[in-house]
């Protein structure tokens, strides 16, 4: 049984990564590879419950950090681990770097008290760091704040998050880009203001590079 890998895709609102999530899966069937697809906040009836919560019903950051990690654990069990476990690739639209990204830099939660809930969500009552799941790569949707807005102001009406201010983002940008620093192993970035076909194909060079796709995939 091939061994299960976990992809995540990182970025701002308005970076256009949910957009490239197909695009990974279709390649990474055609290399013979079962795919889970999946998104956070979301992929199980709670989790997703919990997701319409967290867009569109105010609440302070404590609330929505622990209704963040909250549906994380359920989808964690439920979802991620399971299909790791037979073998397959997920790919998640956000994980807990966006945790760090949104509530911890964009609301300046606390950064020590975000660790302590990601072990707690991710390895259960043990707190073992050294058991606590986190992704094989990391894709990072790179681009300036004011193209992802320029962006979201063309698609749909904003939801609780989409709708707030430049500053907001710019502080979420800086976390993504200190959580990139602090891992560069896993994370990859990718230039997120290229046009689609120029974004898809670093994309789906990144993971060739890995050794997960053919190298003519691109």
């Amino acid at each position: 049984m091939m061994q299960g890998l976990f992809i995540t895709f990182e970025g701002i609102d308005g970076a256009g990564k949910s957009s490239h999530i197909d695009t990974l899966a279709q390649a990474l069937r055609a290399a013979g590879r079962t795919v889970t697809l999946t998104r956070e906040p979301g992929g199980t009836p709670l989790a997703e419950k919990l997701r319409a919560l967290l867009l569109h019903e105010a609440m302070d950051a404590l609330t929505e950090t622990l209704l963040v990690f909250a549906a994380r654990r359920d989808h964690l069990l439920r979802v991620i681990e399971p299909a790791l476990a037979r073998g397959e690739v997920v790919l998640c639209d956000r994980f807990t770097d966006a945790t760090f990204a949104y509530q911890g830099a964009g609301r300046g939660f606390d950064l020590s008290v975000l660790s302590y809930m990601e072990r707690l969500a991710q390895t259960g009552i043990g707190l073992q760091p050294d058991l606590m799941l986190n992704p094989d790569l990391t894709l990072w949707f790179d681009v300036p704040p004011e193209v992802a807005a320029e962006r979201l102001a063309q698609a749909r009406a904003p939801d609780r998050f989409e709708a707030e201010p430049a500053a907001f983002f710019a502080r979420v940008a800086r976390g993504y880009a200190d959580r990139a620093a602090a891992a560069p192993g896993r994370f990859a970035r990718i230039d997120g203001a290229q046009a689609r076909e120029r974004v898809a194909a670093q994309m789906l060079a990144m993971v060739a590079a890995r050794g997960w796709l053919p190298e003519d995939a691109q």
